[in-house]
C-alpha cells in the first residue's frame, strides 16, 4: 500500500484572488472557483493525476500570517528567465520578502497574502521538475522526516543527510519533497500536503498504516469531512482524501 501526493494545499482571506496569483505564477490555469476553494491546476491535468501536483487554495476566516514550515521553489531554467520571472511576479503582486537569508542566488518574495516562496537560480536538477521545483518542509530532523514520507508514500528518496532529505515520485517526474533541517521549525503553516489512496486501496487502512508509522490525528475543527487530518511525526498536518 502507498499513497499518492496529490496536491498542496493553501489557505487564504481571498482564494479565487490568490489562485488567479499562483495560476499566472505556474503558467497553469483556475480550474473552476466555487465553495471557497480555486483549484489550479496544470495544462493537461486530470483529477487525480498519477504524477503531477496540482495546487488548491481554500478560503478560511483569518488565516495566520506567520511565515510558515513549508514553501514552495519555483524553477528557471537561466540567469535570464530568473530575473524575468521574478519581475513578472512583483508585477503580478508578490513582495521581496527578507526572512535572513543574506546574499544567496535564489529570490525570497512573498505572494499577496504573504506566503513566502523562492525563485531559485538555474540548477540541472530542477530542469525537468515543471514550474515547481519543490515543496520545502522546514524540519529538526531531515533524516527522519525522510523515512516517515517515503514509507507513507511511493516516493523514491533520491537524498538524505542530516540537514538535507529529497523525495521524488517513483515514476521521476514533477517537483521533489524536500526537508530542510532549521534550528527553529515551530511555526504553524498556511500550506500542506493533500495525500490520496489509489483507487481500489482503502482510505482507513491507510490511514491506520500512517498512525503506526507515526502519525498522529489532528482535530483542526474540521467536523465530519470525508478525509482525514493527521500530523507527521514532526506535527506537520495534512489530509488523506478518499480514493478517486
Amino acid at each position: 500500500m502507498a499513497l499518492r501526493l496529490v496536491q498542496v494545499n493553501l489557505k487564504a482571506r481571498d482564494d479565487a484572488a490568490l489562485g488567479r496569483f499562483w495560476a499566472a505564477a505556474l503558467g497553469w490555469a483556475v480550474v473552476g472557483s466555487a465553495g471557497g476553494a480555486t483549484p489550479v491546476h496544470p495544462a493537461g491535468f486530470a483529477w487525480p493525476d498519477p504524477v503531477a501536483v496540482s495546487i488548491d487554495v481554500i478560503a478560511v476566516p483569518d488565516p495566520e500570517a506567520v511565515r510558515g514550515r513549508v514553501h514552495l521553489d519555483l524553477a528557471t531554467t537561466s540567469a535570464a528567465h530568473q530575473v524575468e520571472l521574478v519581475a513578472r511576479l512583483v508585477e503580478s503582486g508578490a513582495t521581496h520578502a527578507d526572512i535572513g537569508q543574506g546574499d544567496v542566488p535564489w529570490t525570497v518574495l512573498a505572494d499577496p497574502e504573504g506566503n513566502v516562496f523562492c525563485v531559485l537560480e538555474p540548477r540541472p536538477v530542477y530542469q525537468d521538475t515543471g514550474p515547481i521545483a519543490a515543496v520545502v518542509v522546514d524540519c529538526a530532523d531531515p533524516r527522519a522526516m525522510a523515512r516517515f514520507w517515503g514509507a507513507a508514500t511511493d516516493w523514491t528518496t533520491h537524498e538524505v543527510g542530516d540537514d538535507y532529505a529529497r523525495l521524488r515520485s517513483a515514476a521521476g517526474v514533477g517537483p521533489y519533497l524536500e526537508f530542510l533541517r532549521t534550528p527553529d521549525s515551530s511555526d504553524h503553516h498556511r500550506l500542506h500536503l493533500d495525500l490520496a489512496p489509489y483507487p481500489d486501496d482503502d482510505q482507513a487502512a491507510e490511514v491506520a498504516r500512517l498512525r503506526a508509522l507515526g502519525a498522529a490525528d489532528l482535530d483542526g475543527g474540521q467536523g465530519e469531512v470525508p478525509w482525514t487530518v493527521l500530523t507527521d511525526p514532526e506535527g506537520n498536518g495534512f489530509c488523506v482524501l478518499a480514493p478517486a
